[in-house]
């Protein structure tokens, strides 16, 4: 088996890695986040990493959070450091960080547009459960199931239009402009740029019964109770399947890149769409995946992946398809590849 250590984050140039013993190893672009040696010696049993663009927050054992980076990025959280205590979860949008601590309210900072700062907000800030983003704008569900959004409003922090809608939330996911919350009756309401999965209307009649949404850079996919599939947003990133359409039968679990799906069905075969340059065409291995057990694609900031999807069969191989540099496993190495 592949180790789970270190386990790794990256922002856009720079990478973080938690070691086995709580410390941190840090490379890459030295101004947004490769360098922390100013910080190295406060990050000694660190839990979780998170990222901007720019910057790096990692919550300690003892709840507390050090920031390294890019100080226009959210690196700079010295204005803040004294309400972050007893921290639970750390959420990162384009240049802003949002912490929920352990009495259910939040605390900002970074760029004040891109959702470092909650003034407006801040009053209805009470028993968040969890903390979603865009790119520029969070999303936080609280307790009663309602929703609270800030940030920049054409991504996602204006969900006025939708309030009344936004009762009995169960989930909140992201595209790079766009929310989109499952109900506690199955349906979907969403928001943010239209043509990017925040205007659902011309599939609003199908969305019942929903099971799960993903979602690409631009597009989401949602899964129903029957195992259909329906998709919006960006037709390029995924919001189109209607070439496939008719194979999306029995679905399973749904995959991302940055611009394409891969659905795993329920004999364990797989549907791809989207961008052909992001991994939806799979026409070369699709031969080769049967019995898929899982798969997985390659990541970066922004909540998406990049452009390669890599499968787990049963017998523990690997297939990999997409953009070779952007994660496919290359031949030179795929036999050495058992397990995953």
């Amino acid at each position: 088996m592949v180790s789970t250590w270190p386990i790794t984050f990256q922002n856009k140039f720079s990478f973080a890695a938690i070691l086995t013993d709580g410390s941190v190893v840090t490379w890459g672009d030295q101004r947004i986040g490769g360098d922390s040696s100013a910080v190295q010696d406060q990050l000694q049993n660190v839990q979780r990493i998170q990222a901007t663009v720019g910057a790096f927050a990692a919550i300690l054992a003892n709840e507390s959070v050090v920031t390294w980076g890019d100080q226009t990025y959210g690196a700079n959280s010295s204005a803040v450091q004294h309400q972050l205590r007893n921290v639970q979860q750390i959420q990162a949008a384009y240049g802003a960080f949002a912490a929920i601590l352990g009495d259910g309210s939040v605390v900002t900072w970074g760029l004040p547009a891109f959702g470092g700062d909650t003034t407006a907000t801040q009053g209805r800030l009470r028993n968040v459960q969890e903390i979603l983003a865009t790119s520029n704008a969070f999303a936080a569900i609280l307790a009663d199931g309602s929703v609270v959004t800030w940030g920049d409003q054409q991504n996602g922090g204006d969900s006025s239009a939708v309030q009344h809608q936004l009762r009995n939330v169960q989930e909140v996911h992201a595209t790079r402009v766009a929310f989109a919350a499952i109900l506690a009756d199955g349906s979907v309401v969403t928001w943010g740029d239209q043509q990017n999965g925040g205007d659902s209307s011309a599939v609003q009649h199908q969305l019942r019964n929903v099971q799960e949404v993903h979602a690409t850079l631009d597009a989401f996919a949602a899964i129903l109770a029957d195992g259909s599939v329906v998709t919006w947003g960006d037709q390029k990133s995924g919001g189109d399947s209607s070439a496939v359409q008719h194979q999306l039968r029995n679905v399973q679990d749904i995959h991302a890149t940055l611009d394409a799906f891969a659905a795993i069905l329920a004999d364990g075969s797989v549907v791809t769409w989207g961008d052909q340059t992001y991994g939806a065409d799979s026409s070369a291995v699709q031969h080769h995946l049967r019995n898929v057990q899982l798969i997985h694609s390659t990541r970066q900031f922004g909540g998406g992946s990049v452009g390669a999807f890599a499968a787990v069969l049963g017998d523990g191989s690997i297939v990999s398809w997409g953009d070779p540099s952007k994660g496919e496993v290359n031949s030179a190495v795929a036999d050495q590849i058992l397990y995953l």
